[in-house]
C-alpha cells in the first residue's frame, strides 16, 4: 500500500507538490485574489477632483461688473454627465450642486467673506445653499426626500450612511475661499434643496449680496440669470 508523507518525503508525490496553474502561468491563487480585489481597487481610485474654473465670464450664466472688474458665474451640475465627477448621486436626495466662480480682474483684492446667495425660482421660491451638516443629515437618512417633481434624470434609490469618502467629497467640493486677489480666480459649490420645485432653474435667477472692495465697501448686488444657462446648454 502506497504511503503519504506530509514530511521530507512529501515532495516525491506530485500531487501534493505541484501548484495548479492559469492559463497565463499564474497560480491560480493569484489570479482568484487579484479578482477579490479588484471591485474594491476599482471603488477606492475614483477620488473627486473639484473642476478646474475658467475666469467667470467665460460661463453662459454670469454677471460682470465692468467698473469694479469683478464677474460672478454659476454653472449648475444638472445633469448625469456633469454630475459624474461626483462620488455622491445628490440629485437623488434632491439636491442640485451649482459652481460659483468669482474673478476678480481688478488691481485690488475681494472679500467674499460675508457673501451671501440666493437662488429665486420662476415660481418666486427663494432658495439659499444648505450647510454641510443638513447634506449629511440628508445623505445618511434612509427616508431622505427624493421629490416625485425631482427634475433631474437621475435613479432614485437611496442607501443610508454618509462614508469618510462622501464626506471629504463634500468639504473639498464646497466654496471656502474668504477673498479674491488680484487678477484671480476662485471657485467652488453650493448645494441647493430643490427636491419639491419643477424646473428649479427654468426662469430663476441668483442674487448674490455681501462682495466687498478692499476698503470695505459693499459692492452693487449681482444678478445671474439662469435661462442663459439653460439656452446655452441647448445651442452650444
Amino acid at each position: 500500500m502506497q504511503k503519504f508523507g506530509f514530511g521530507i518525503g512529501a515532495s516525491k508525490n506530485p500531487h501534493f507538490c505541484r501548484t495548479k496553474r492559469g492559463r497565463n502561468g499564474a497560480p491560480i491563487w493569484k489570479i482568484s485574489l487579484f479578482l477579490l480585489l479588484l471591485p474594491t481597487a476599482l471603488l477606492g481610485g475614483k477620488n473627486f477632483v473639484k473642476p478646474e474654473a475658467k475666469t467667470a465670464i467665460n460661463y453662459p450664466a454670469h454677471d460682470f461688473h465692468r467698473d469694479e472688474k469683478v464677474a460672478i458665474a454659476a454653472d449648475p451640475y444638472d445633469n448625469p454627465e456633469k454630475a459624474k465627477i461626483f462620488t455622491t448621486n445628490f440629485a437623488q436626495h434632491g439636491f442640485l450642486p451649482i459652481f460659483f466662480v468669482v474673478t476678480n480682474d481688478s488691481d485690488q483684492p475681494v472679500s467674499i467673506a460675508n457673501m451671501e446667495m440666493k437662488l429665486i425660482t420662476g415660481n418666486r421660491s427663494k432658495l439659499t445653499p444648505i450647510a454641510s451638516e443638513d447634506l449629511y443629515r440628508r445623505l445618511s437618512n434612509p427616508q431622505a426626500k427624493t421629490g416625485s417633481n425631482n427634475p433631474l434624470p437621475f435613479p432614485r434609490k437611496v442607501k443610508g450612511g454618509v462614508s469618510k469618502q462622501q464626506m471629504d467629497e463634500i468639504e473639498s467640493s464646497q466654496f471656502a475661499a474668504r477673498a479674491v486677489e488680484p487678477h484671480s480666480t476662485q471657485a467652488g459649490f453650493f448645494f441647493f434643496d430643490v427636491g419639491d420645485i419643477n424646473a428649479p432653474l427654468r426662469g430663476a435667477t441668483i442674487d448674490i449680496t455681501g462682495v466687498a472692495d478692499a476698503k470695505g465697501g459693499e459692492l452693487l448686488f449681482f444678478e445671474i440669470p439662469m435661462d442663459k444657462y439653460l439656452d446655452a446648454a441647448r445651442n452650444p
